[in-house]
C-alpha cells in the first residue's frame, strides 16, 4: 500500500525464524498486529517473510514516544520474550524517521 509517511517514525524489524511452533508464531503475530493497531500513534505496518524464514516488518508511528510506548507495552514485551525463546534465531531492529515518502502503483 502507498501511504504518505514523511515525518513518521519507522521501526524496521528484520528476523530469521527458527521454523519451530509455526501455529503459535502465527497466532502471536496476528495478535501483535491487532494490538499495535490499537495503540495511540500507530500509523501502519508492512511485512514480508520468505520461504526460508527471513522476514522484514516495518511498523510506522506518529512519533518517537508512540514507538517507545509500543516497545514497552507489557503484552508486546511478553511476546518478544517468547520470540527470543522459541521463534527467532536472530533479529535486528532499526528505528528511523521518514524524511521523504512517495510511491507508484499500476492501475
Amino acid at each position: 500500500m502507498i501511504h504518505p509517511r514523511t515525518g513518521q517514525v519507522a521501526v524496521i524489524f528484520i528476523s530469521q525464524r527458527t521454523g519451530e511452533d509455526g501455529a503459535g508464531y502465527g497466532e502471536a503475530a496476528e495478535a501483535m498486529v491487532a494490538l499495535a493497531a490499537a495503540q495511540p500513534g500507530y500509523a501502519g505496518i508492512e511485512s514480508v517473510r520468505d520461504a526460508a524464514g527471513l522476514g522484514i516488518t516495518v511498523s510506522y508511528w506518529a512519533d518517537d514516544a508512540s514507538a517507545v510506548a509500543w516497545r514497552d507495552h507489557p503484552e508486546h514485551a511478553r511476546i518478544r520474550d517468547l520470540g527470543r525463546a522459541r521463534w527467532y534465531d536472530w533479529y535486528a531492529l532499526e528505528v528511523t524517521r521518514v524524511d521523504r515518502s512517495y510511491g507508484w502503483r499500476r492501475k
